[in-house]
């Protein structure tokens, strides 16, 4: 799309995926549907080990909010686009555009 980005920032909170920082301190986080516990049709919590795969993935949406609400603190703006989000390139470019060009979400 022609954006000068960053990735993985080691100075801020989670490093980041993607940072935008002359697009008006942007930030966006792409998460995996399954990693980050989204609760959507792509999400099925594993049938064996639950006890461990339940505390990791809860730890997962912990540590994602700690960062987030870091971030926003800081004076970040944060996009999270989701996995299965991804799948319907317009939706994607729009929201994309909506976001770094300051348009509301």
């Amino acid at each position: 799309m022609g954006y000068g980005y960053r990735l993985h920032v080691r100075g801020l909170p989670g490093r980041p995926d993607i940072v935008l920082k002359s697009r008006g301190r942007a930030i966006i986080e792409v998460r995996g549907c399954f990693w980050h516990w989204h609760e959507c049709a792509n999400f099925r919590m594993p049938v064996s080990n639950v006890e461990f795969w339940r505390a990791k993935l809860e730890a997962n949406r912990a540590r994602d909010a700690r960062n987030l609400t870091a971030l926003t603190d800081a004076g970040w703006r944060v996009l999270v686009l989701w996995e299965c989000e991804m799948l319907d390139d317009e939706l994607l470019m729009r929201r994309l555009r909506e976001f770094l060009e300051g348009s509301p979400e």
